[in-house]
């Protein structure tokens, strides 16, 4: 694919190892467990202040409740398998700092889908439709929909307070918390700005698989690998040298993640997805996916871009017919291709990075796991 740039063709990379599921699954509950705990104190809180409360925090725990925990996973083997000077973290306050990552997710899934006008995340109700709902059953007055918007932006910008909060008190030593701070910001300055990039996209700026590829790598590509190596890495003491490791590793199977996640929001399976497939095209979200088939189509296929992409009255058939122009003018093909070249990049790099060997077994199944996943 050509998007103003020469891509290197990778290396030939061994299938990945199988990955150690006893190790990956004590990490994911111990992530869970961390946000349970923080979040029962968080409830005390709120109660407190006032039991009106109680549906922002049920929020919060619903959307900390499960996931992939791909981001903490991340971060915990790029502090296992990079060392520096100084002592040792504490593995339990480790997990516990990794674990407010999954705040920083919580909060741009909230705005996120306030932004694009979702309906559903994870098979439930959108945060904002769910307060929308709130305010219908609670027979208050004024706009409900309004009311939905604007709880589900404070729940968003309630979770990222709450995940400065938990990384502060997970009990990582001052230096290392020194020195996760300024990964902690540049991420989360990216993501922010990352969303804005794209509002301006869908808003026409930013065009063709160029402006695509730029939105994805600081909307979520970063926040997904790059900046949690490098979060680990620094927690660890780890050096420059290795933030650099990080993100030959981190950008392209970043990318890689987001591109799986604009396939599956066209044709993943609702049943395992969570979300319907039509959602992404009703939404008019202006992924790559999009930008090849315009890029591509005739002028009858552009015209069917223009009439049904965003188009709030369209109708299962209409998508029908956008899929289909994705697939016949290869666009499918071609995401399918920069997946797989991507990828191949990150496995290459995590084999000759200056990690340790269960590190790297890690690191590779966690790459696979990510971008050849069903939801």
């Amino acid at each position: 694919m050509t998007t103003g740039e020469q891509q290197r063709v990778p290396r030939p990379v061994p299938p990945a190892p199988p990955e150690d599921a006893a190790d990956v699954a004590r990490v994911r509950a111990a992530v869970a467990d961390a946000l349970e705990e923080f979040l029962g104190r968080q409830r005390e809180t709120l109660a407190a202040m006032d039991p009106a409360l109680t549906p922002v925090i049920d929020e919060l725990c619903a959307l900390a409740d499960g996931g992939k925990r791909l981001r903490p996973l991340f971060a915990y083997w790029g502090w296992r398998g990079l060392t520096g000077e100084g002592p040792a973290e504490d593995d339990a306050a480790v997990l516990r700092a990794v674990a407010a990552l999954e705040f920083v997710h919580a909060s741009a899934l909230v705005h996120d889908d306030v932004m694009d006008g979702a309906v559903t995340r994870r098979g439930r109700a959108a945060t904002h439709v769910g307060f929308a709902r709130l305010h219908g059953d609670s027979a208050l007055a004024g706009d409900g929909e309004a009311f939905g918007v604007g709880a589900a932006i404070l729940v968003g910008d309630l979770a990222l307070v709450w995940s400065d909060e938990l990384l502060r008190r997970s009990g990582i030593s001052p230096a290392a918390l020194t020195r996760a701070r300024g990964v902690w910001d540049t991420m989360r300055t990216e993501v922010t700005a990352g969303q804005y990039l794209d509002l301006l996209r869908a808003a026409g700026g930013l065009p063709g698989p160029h402006g695509a590829l730029t939105v994805a790598r600081y909307k979520s590509a970063g926040y997904t690998v790059q900046r949690p190596l490098q979060l680990g890495a620094a927690i660890a003491g780890a050096g420059e040298r290795a933030a650099e490791v990080c993100t030959a590793i981190g950008l392209p199977l970043g990318e890689a993640f987001q591109l799986r996640d604009d396939v599956l929001g066209v044709f993943g399976d609702p049943s395992v997805t969570g979300k319907s497939a039509d959602d992404d095209l009703r939404e008019g979200k202006r992924t790559l996916l999009i930008a090849l088939a315009e890029e591509a189509a005739d002028a009858a296929g552009r015209r069917l871009l223009a009439d049904l992409l965003g188009n709030a009255e369209a109708g299962p058939e209409d998508f029908e017919a956008l899929r289909r122009l994705i697939e016949t003018t290869g666009a499918r093909a071609r995401v399918e291709e920069r997946i797989t070249e991507r990828t191949a990049l990150a496995r290459s790099g995590i084999a000759a990075a200056p990690v340790t060997a269960p590190a790297r077994a890690a690191l590779d199944a966690l790459a696979v796991a990510a971008t050849s996943r069903t939801a």
